[in-house]
């Protein structure tokens, strides 16, 4: 079974604002995208389960058209307070890479 990154051309995380982040899966094919977009291992109880946040929260957004899913998520704290690492959250799509999926 592949790892995300080995599926995907592009995977990026960004700043949605001061209290969200989104992460863009962007698949590198219609057929991994058919295959994978509803794969468990991104579902939002698991990403809820890595970033430690509620999965009622994290919003999911497949674009068929772009071969790609968008996955939104609070931030535990807020953009630029004194806890912040990732200011832009340009490294919060690191862990999803090594997903196993299925």
């Amino acid at each position: 079974m592949p790892r995300l990154k080995e599926v995907c051309r592009y995977v990026r995380s960004k700043n949605a604002g001061p209290f969200w982040v989104t992460v863009d899966v962007f698949f590198d094919s219609a057929e991994h995208y058919a295959s994978y977009h509803d794969d468990p291992a991104i579902s939002a109880e698991a990403i809820a389960s890595i970033y430690g946040v509620d999965a009622a929260l994290v919003k999911r957004f497949a674009v068929a058209s772009l071969n790609m899913v968008k996955i939104s998520y609070p931030r535990t704290t807020p953009q630029g307070g004194v806890d912040e690492r990732d200011m832009h959250s340009g490294q919060q799509f690191v862990p999803l890479l090594e997903l196993q999926l299925r």
